[in-house]
């Protein structure tokens, strides 16, 4: 589907493209038009239902879903796709969600393998079109909730990130609050109790049309293998209502570690709580057990939730460590293990990736992973990394040549002298031990590497690392 012009966008009743700049102004416009009065976090107006289905934004949320991409839903109706439906049904659309009428599609089930063995996430991929609903569902609701959010609340939040969590940490444990409750809750998406989540949500929103919709995408199912299943507890995690329904839930808890006084960074489901003692933070970590499964009835996973001197515990793929009396941040060693499989993947010898193809895959990976990670101390860490990368690569071009003739011919015309490069192209070493070899090093050097477009850690590292 080719870009949209000014006529394809009376779609939404409006004329002209809007830049996405002009975009943001309407989000912001919107968020000054509908806040909340914070003395009393309700929002008593009637009409929030027609701001949710407003023609501005509908458009917003039909532009944000089209930009995300992502999978096709159970109708198999792609974001390429929603142009042509949205053209002709979406007059129908907005009246069937005014008069209550409108049924919310199940959403299509997939597993996603989790990084320990035999162990899935479970997703659930709303359609196209509910993808746009939620959305401006979200857009709405957003600035009416945020006033109500822990400062201490990161995850899935406007102008916050995992980088702003892992600073709270660390803020944390250099006020002396070294003793950590590594809170995790089991399953959470798949255990959140509905009515609970409705209750909350109730209190902001007086609007009962809005409550309803909310509740009909929490009832709408999932299909699994062809098989419709029933949702009568949690939420489908994947659409995008999900993850503000997530943290309109597990305020409350934010909201009970604040009366307590507890120090505490949340993002999403991952909690830490901060003592300065051992007593203290078992004390802690027994009391919150109680409000998390007694008042909020979540389940807490008894064996992962643990209580540990910070130096100890995982946070969002980073561990902490102190350096002259000031806490700092290093990789924890699964993620470098996770890092290195999927290099491994990268630069297997038989996935099939052309030798154009691989350079970029492996960069795209390799931008992403420092750009997360870049406030740790791992200088050295990725320089080994790195050696051991380019030993994979070499390895891949020499599997490549195969035969003795072809690793000749390849070999001189890599600079290897004739004597050496015939005695090389038939040596019979595994390929792992030939690619740690003097010759390939000079044969296929790390500054060739880079110019065929390889971009290795430790480069991108040096440009982008937070001191």
């Amino acid at each position: 589907m080719g870009a949209m012009n000014d006529s394809q966008l009376t779609l939404w009743g409006l004329q002209g493209m809007v830049l996405a700049e002009q975009g943001e102004q309407l989000e912001a416009s919107s968020t000054q038009r509908i806040a909340p009065d914070k003395s009393a976090n309700v929002y008593s107006s009637g009409d929030l239902l027609e701001r949710i289905v407003d023609k501005d934004n509908m458009r917003h949320a039909y532009r944000k879903v089209k930009a995300n991409k992502g999978a096709a839903g159970i109708d198999k109706m792609g974001v390429s796709e929603m142009y042509d439906y949205f053209k002709e049904h979406s007059d129908e659309l907005i009246k069937q969600i005014k008069r209550g009428k409108y049924a919310p599609s199940p959403v299509l089930r997939v597993e996603i393998p989790k990084k320990e063995k035999g162990k899935v996430r479970k997703l659930g991929i709303p359609t196209v079109v509910d993808r746009v609903v939620q959305q401006a569902i979200v857009t709405q609701l957003t600035p009416l909730f945020e006033p109500t959010f822990s400062d201490s609340s990161y995850g899935f939040r406007p102008n916050r990130s995992a980088h702003d969590a892992l600073y709270a940490c660390k803020r944390h444990i250099d006020e002396g609050y070294g003793w950590v409750v590594d809170m995790d809750l089991e399953k959470f998406f798949d255990t959140v109790c509905q009515s609970k989540l409705i209750q909350i949500v109730s209190e902001t929103i007086t609007d009962g049309r809005v409550v309803s919709l909310i509740h009909k995408y929490l009832h709408a199912g999932v299909m699994v293998e062809g098989k419709l299943e029933e949702t009568k507890v949690g939420m489908p995690q994947g659409g995008p209502l999900s993850p503000l329904l997530s943290n309109i839930i597990l305020n409350e808890l934010d909201q009970e570690l604040e009366r307590r006084g507890h120090k505490f960074v949340r993002y999403a489901d991952d909690c830490m709580i901060f003592c300065k003692s051992k007593r203290a933070a078992k004390r802690t970590a027994k009391s919150i057990i109680r409000f998390i499964e007694g008042k909020l009835f979540l389940k807490v996973n008894h064996e992962k939730t643990s209580v540990a001197y910070f130096n100890q515990v995982k946070y969002l793929g980073y561990a902490f460590y102190r350096h002259k009396g000031v806490c700092r941040f290093r990789v924890h060693p699964k993620s470098i293990k996770a890092m290195k499989g999927r290099i491994r993947e990268l630069t297997a010898r038989s996935n099939a990736m052309s030798n154009e193809y691989r350079p970029k895959a492996v960069t795209w990976f390799v931008r992403g992973w420092v750009n997360y990670f870049k406030l740790a101390d791992m200088k050295k860490l990725l320089k080994d990394i790195d050696c051991w990368m380019r030993r994979r690569i070499r390895m891949v071009y020499w599997k490549q040549w195969k035969r003795v003739r072809t690793r000749f011919k390849m070999l001189q015309k890599c600079g290897i002298e004739k004597g050496k490069a015939w005695e090389f192209a038939n040596t019979r070493k595994a390929y792992w031990h030939i690619a740690a070899s003097p010759i390939m090093n000079v044969a296929i050097k790390t500054e060739q590497l880079r110019r065929k477009g390889y971009l290795f850690f430790s480069d991108y590292y040096e440009q982008v690392h937070v001191c």
